[in-house]
């Protein structure tokens, strides 16, 4: 039974979109020429969105295997370029990251040998210095 609600719910929700932006039957596609209407309060909607037969002359007009444009070629460049430094910056920070991480495990590994190599000289200490147990020579 909670599946017809839910299906009810979905139902009003896209109702209520629908209804809500019914003005706009269009595709979010750019073509370049400057809308006469800027001035009017829905300007931006009509400069970001163009009709649905400007959108379907604009995909004719490109159709897949054209030669694109400059432009297009400097934007895809500059994606390619912009994923490239991200990328690297990426790279660059997880270097550090387990640089500073190896630096620390390997301080810490010298403070425990210091700390063990401190015991052992203090536990084996006889009382003479340097120690007589170690610096005796054998005949």
């Amino acid at each position: 039974m909670w599946w017809t609600r839910l299906a009810l719910l979905t139902c009003l929700t896209v109702l209520f979109v629908l209804t809500l932006f019914h003005e706009v039957n269009s595709a979010s596609v750019s073509d370049g020429k400057v809308d006469k209407n800027a001035a009017n309060p829905q300007g931006g909607l009509r400069r970001i969105f163009m009709q649905e037969n400007d959108a379907s002359s604009f995909f004719k007009r490109r159709g897949r295997r054209s030669v694109k444009t400059q432009d297009e070629i400097n934007a895809e460049q500059r994606q390619r370029l912009a994923a490239d430094e991200r990328k690297r910056e990426y790279h660059e920070e997880q270097r550090n990251e387990f640089e500073s991480h190896a630096e620390e495990e390997h301080d810490e590994q010298d403070e425990r040998t210091r700390e063990k190599t401190e015991q052992w000289r203090e536990f084996h200490y006889d009382g003479l210095d340097p120690s007589y147990e170690y610096n005796r020579h054998t005949i």
